[in-house]
């Protein structure tokens, strides 16, 4: 026997007992990578234990085995949690509950509360992820759950799920213009929950902090950083060489691990940072809308030089010293803004001060080597004479001809990373090469430190916005010249040209599903359908995630309203939402009046017959319908009259008349043999 065919035979109370539990597996399902491990295992167990329940037909479980495992749940959630409140600690104490509640479903209302409980927990995915495969899954998961509901409703009989499935779709689809309404209308508020060691193996992206030598092998993370969409004729873009999106500033060293310096006097009492020093931008300006993804940091990432603050909506932002831009909050959700930047400019103080002499500090017993090519360095007569520029020259010459790479697996350092580094591996990525760059140029008396971001970007060709992913994650370097201020060198560019110029990623290994996939579609298709999948996210992100409450007073600006407030968006969505009430409750008055769905099937009925030749007025009673029917087609119509007489009983005869009873004879008359 099939595994349909053994669904198909078990009880009604079994079959619908497993397709709830299905849906409630795949509700549960997304939030098995931000539950606890012991959560997703209680609860998977707890369901396949329920479905198995089901399918023996055994008895469910007594009560105090339950409050057992209630207990053993709310304990593990505070030694996990240390309380059992908050998102996290909330989400996973409700995932349990649900599971352990299809334990108890012994009656109408267990299961009521056994699906309401299902829609909270589906709720919650959002709290983790707004992405549009979640609200995809949660979709299905929302027609699962109402298909569930509609099949609870019909006690008599063995309704197919197919009918209730049918029931919950028109249900989701009425729904979906009040739904419509409620997104575009409801009044937008900030989120109603907040957010609260590296390995020797890492993914590439960016962090506040860069440990130089401790990671034997880098991954090329692919997923999406921010979006770009550049302002102009044809959303022209610069030189991908001159795509640096600014992130941390790096200039306190231990010998091993660079951090971000918060300088003195740089944050005044109003949480505004003093603006730097000298900023001097020239040339054309380049305009351009960024959308970031969440990364749960302040930093808003934008082109070297950005005088301006950027349009932000929704939270204020300010300026470091260092050039960096900062949100006053972690950003936790998709945020888009818009910035104006100048490739050329100039910053930094023209003459030495105290805090540039800090920055050519070096951690006393580290890198004796480079310190002593340091020395050489500046010892000869080329740089003798030219000074800081020339001392940059040479550093990168001697990066261009020494046999330098750049390379993924550079394998884990030592004490000396610098050391190492100019002498002995000569290979690295760009954290290994801009970290033992900026130390030689200390070691020289040049003032150096660390800049790292985003450099390059592609552009995608279905929607024209350029994709910068954490793969493009790089550090470069600032030196501080006399008369120059900080001049920007990317060391990185002398030792692999491509890696900013024509911007050739190193690719890392792929596995073995990267190879089979690799061998079924061609690479050309794999990147158009990566760029269109990417394009429809992109308009997610724009267009949903990103519908502001600015966005929602220019929507209303253009229906006339003068000088909108959110006042005005609960008044139109109170007035929309109320005429859509009345318009359905006309709609089902006049519906009940004058269609009658057991009419309806009989018209349908007396159509047909007159396509076949046997025309008879409308006020035709169905026995009488029948009997003309018999007359007129003889033995062939037999079944036709049997349907009609069922139709009558079951229309006229006392509690009968029933949506069981109407289903089943409209799927016997689709299925009926005409004469």
């Amino acid at each position: 026997m099939s595994l349909r065919q053994t669904l198909a035979s078990l009880p009604r109370d079994a079959r619908d007992t497993l397709f709830l539990l299905a849906v409630i597996a795949w509700v549960i399902a997304p939030q098995a990578g931000h539950l606890p491990l012991w959560t997703s295992a209680l609860a998977a167990g707890l369901l396949l234990w329920r479905g198995w329940l089901a399918w023996t037909a055994r008895p469910l479980p007594h009560r105090w085995v339950l409050l057992a495992l209630l207990a053993l749940a709310v304990g593990a959630t505070l030694v996990t949690h240390r309380t059992i409140l908050g998102r996290e600690a909330g989400v996973a104490l409700v995932v349990v509950l649900l599971a352990l509640k299809t334990l108890e479903a012994r009656a109408r209302r267990d299961a009521l509360v056994i699906f309401f409980l299902g829609f909270f927990t589906m709720l919650s995915n959002f709290f983790f992820s707004q992405s549009l495969p979640t609200a995809v899954a949660m979709l299905i998961a929302l027609l699962g759950l109402l298909t569930a509901l509609v099949n609870a409703h019909m006690p008599v009989g063995r309704p197919p799920l197919a009918q209730s499935l049918r029931t919950a779709g028109t249900m989701a689809l009425l729904g979906a213009p009040i739904m419509l309404a409620l997104f575009v209308l409801f009044p937008r508020m900030a989120p109603l929950w907040g957010m609260p060691g590296d390995t020797l193996s890492a993914r590439s992206g960016l962090s506040g902090s860069m440990q130089v030598g401790s990671i034997a092998q880098l991954a090329l993370d692919d997923s999406v950083a921010l979006r770009v969409r550049f302002e102009g004729p044809g959303n022209a873009a610069p030189p991908q060489s001159q795509l640096y999106f600014r992130g941390p500033v790096l200039s306190q060293f231990d010998g091993r691990e660079w951090q971000a310096t918060t300088l003195p006097g740089a944050l005044n009492w109003s949480g505004r940072m003093a603006p730097p020093a000298d900023l001097q931008v020239q040339g054309e300006p380049v305009r351009y809308a960024v959308t970031l993804e969440p990364q749960k940091r302040p930093w808003l990432m934008v082109l070297d030089a950005t005088p301006d603050k950027p349009t932000l909506t929704g939270m204020g932002a300010f300026m470091t010293p260092e050039l960096q831009w900062l949100s006053t909050r972690p950003l936790t959700d998709v945020v888009r803004y818009s910035a104006v930047s100048y490739p050329q400019f100039r910053h930094g103080p023209q003459r030495s001060t105290a805090q540039l002499r800090a920055l050519t500090d070096l951690p006393p017993g580290f890198n004796p080597r480079t310190l002593a090519l340091a020395q050489e360095l500046r010892a000869s007569p080329a740089v003798a004479s030219g000074g800081t520029l020339a001392l940059i020259d040479a550093a990168l010459q001697r990066l261009r001809t020494g046999g330098y790479q750049y390379t993924l697996e550079p394998g884990v350092y030592g004490e000396h990373t610098a050391d190492e580094f100019w002498f002995d591996r000569k290979a690295g990525f760009c954290e290994h090469i801009a970290s033992a760059f900026v130390v030689l140029m200390r070691a020289a008396g040049a003032p150096a430190r660390i800049v790292t971001g985003y450099q390059g970007g592609e552009r995608n060709p279905v929607d024209g916005y350029w994709t910068v992913r954490q793969s493009d994650a790089h550090a470069w370097a600032e030196v501080w010249a006399p008369e120059r201020g900080w001049v920007r060198v990317d060391p990185t560019g002398a030792v692999s040209p491509g890696r900013i110029g024509q911007f050739q990623r190193l690719q890392a290994p792929r596995g073995v599903l990267g190879e089979a996939m690799g061998a079924m579609i061609s690479p050309g298709m794999a990147q158009r359908l990566r760029a269109t999948w990417e394009a429809l996210n992109n308009h997610w992100n724009q267009w949903v995630l990103n519908y502001t409450q600015s966005r929602q007073l220019d929507l209303l600006k253009a229906l006339g309203f003068e000088s909108p407030s959110w006042q005005d968006l609960v008044r139109a969505l109170a007035g929309l939402v109320g005429a859509a009430a009345l318009i359905g409750a006309l709609w089902t008055l006049w519906e009940r009046r004058q269609h009658d769905p057991w009419l309806r099937l009989l018209a349908q009925v007396r159509q047909r017959l007159a396509r076949a030749g046997l025309t008879l007025p409308d006020s035709t009673p169905p026995r009488t319908l029948a009997a003309q029917a018999r007359a007129h087609f003889g033995p062939s119509a037999d079944a036709l009259c049997a349907w009609l007489l069922q139709w009558e009983q079951s229309r006229y005869a006392p509690g009968s008349a029933s949506t069981t009873h109407l289903a089943a004879l409209r799927r016997q008359l689709r299925t009926l043999r005409w004469p």
